[in-house]
C-alpha cells in the first residue's frame, strides 16, 4: 500500500491527494455504480445546500476539496458530490455496506485495541492509500484515504493521540447540511475525544455515521450520530459494531439494516462472547460463508469489499498502528507513536 506525504495550506493539502490520485479518481472510483447512481443530484439544490452548509461551517475543508479537484485535473462539482455519496445514500441504490469495527479494553496484559475493517466497491480494491498530512495550523493527522474523498472516513489518527474509524449506517433521517465526509475530516483536527463529540454531535449535520474513537490513553468511545441525534458509549466491555444502529435510545429512527450487517454484528458479538480477543482472528472471519466478515464481493461484483483492515494498540510504549489486507499479508504499514510525536508513517 503507498503512502505519501503532504503538506501546507488546506488547499496544498488537497492539490497533493488529488495528485496522487488522479488516475483512480477518473477509472476507478467515478466508475463506481455509486457515483453513477449519484450524478443526478449534479447541479441540484439539494447539492447546492450541501455545499453551502459545508462552506459556512469548515471554509478550510471545502479548500481541500478544491485542492483536491484542480490535483485531479477534474470538475469541483463533481469531487465534491463523491464527498456527498453518504449525504444522498439512501435516495440512491448503494450495496456497499460492510465495515466492521472492535473495540477491546485491556484486559490480562492486553493493550488496549481499536481495529477495524475498511469496506467498500470492489472497483476500489488496490487504489487506497495511506496519507500523512503536515498541516499549517492542527495537528499532524495520518489517514487511509479514497481516491478524491476527504481523509477521515475510513480510519486515520493525529499527534494528539485521537483515532477514529468508521462504520457506514443508514438512518432515514437525511436532510441538508454539513455533509458527513466533511464531519469526519473535522474530527482529525480534533485533540481531546471531548472535542470529537462536540464535532459529531453538531446539529447542523446532513446525515451521519457510527464513529469509533480512541484516545492514547487507551479510552474508548462508540459513538452512533445519525443527523438527529447522538449516543456515546464509552467502552469498557469488549464491542463489536457494524453498519446499523443498535443503541436503544435511537430505535425510533427508521433505518435500512442489510442481511450483512447483521451477520457480521452476530458472528462478531458470537465470537467475543467465546472469548476471543485477537482483534484480526475476528475481522479476517469468513465462517459464514454468504456474509463473512472478511468480504471479497460474495454476492455480486457490486458487493463489498475489504480494503484494508487497521489495528491500533495503547501500550506503556505508545500507540502503534498496522494496516494488513487480509491474513496473507500482514502490516504494509505499520508504525508507532509515543508522547507528543508527530504521525508518522513506517
Amino acid at each position: 500500500m503507498d503512502q505519501i506525504t503532504v503538506s501546507g495550506s488546506p488547499y496544498d493539502l488537497g492539490y497533493g491527494l488529488g495528485q496522487k490520485a488522479a488516475s483512480a479518481i477518473a477509472e476507478a472510483s467515478f466508475a463506481t455504480p455509486q457515483f453513477r447512481a449519484l450524478e443526478q443530484w449534479l447541479d441540484s439544490a439539494r447539492l447546492k445546500g450541501l455545499e453551502a452548509a459545508a462552506r459556512h461551517a469548515f471554509p478550510d475543508h471545502v479548500r481541500e476539496i478544491e485542492g483536491i479537484a484542480d490535483g485531479a485535473g477534474q470538475p469541483f462539482d463533481k469531487v465534491f458530490l463523491w464527498n456527498c455519496r453518504g449525504d444522498l445514500r439512501d435516495l440512491v441504490r448503494s450495496d456497499e455496506d460492510a465495515c466492521t469495527s472492535l473495540m477491546l479494553p485491556p484486559e490480562g496484559g492486553r493493550p488496549a485495541t481499536l481495529a477495524h475493517n475498511e469496506d467498500g466497491a470492489p472497483e476500489l480494491a488496490g487504489q487506497g492509500f495511506i496519507a500523512h498530512f503536515a498541516p499549517e495550523t492542527g495537528p499532524a493527522f495520518s489517514a487511509y484515504c479514497y481516491p478524491g474523498m476527504l481523509p477521515g472516513h475510513a480510519f486515520g489518527w493525529n499527534a494528539s493521540g485521537i483515532v477514529q474509524t468508521i462504520n457506514n449506517i443508514r438512518p432515514h433521517d437525511l436532510t441538508v447540511g454539513i455533509p458527513r465526509h466533511v464531519i469526519t475530516r473535522a474530527v482529525l483536527s480534533a485533540t481531546t475525544l471531548e472535542q470529537t463529540l462536540g464535532i459529531v454531535g453538531r446539529r447542523d449535520r446532513a446525515s451521519g455515521f457510527h464513529h469509533n474513537f480512541a484516545d492514547r490513553t487507551g479510552r474508548m468511545m462508540s459513538v452512533e450520530a445519525p443527523a438527529s441525534g447522538m449516543v456515546a458509549l464509552e467502552v469498557t466491555a469488549p464491542h463489536a459494531h457494524t453498519n446499523h444502529l443498535i443503541r436503544p435510545d435511537l430505535m425510533t429512527i427508521e433505518q435500512t439494516i442489510s442481511d450483512s450487517s447483521r451477520a457480521r454484528q452476530a458472528r462478531a458479538d458470537a465470537m467475543l462472547l467465546a472469548g476471543e480477543r485477537d482483534a484480526l482472528t475476528i475481522l479476517f472471519d469468513r465462517t459464514v460463508q454468504e456474509f463473512p466478515i472478511l468480504c471479497r464481493a460474495e454476492q455480486d461484483a457490486n458487493d463489498s469489499y475489504t480494503l484494508a483492515t487497521f489495528s491500533c494498540s495503547f501500550g506503556t510504549a505508545g500507540m502503534e498502528w498496522a494496516v494488513h489486507h487480509g491474513p496473507d499479508t500482514r502490516g504494509p504499514g505499520r508504525s508507532r507513536m509515543t508522547g507528543t510525536s508527530r504521525a508518522e508513517g513506517c
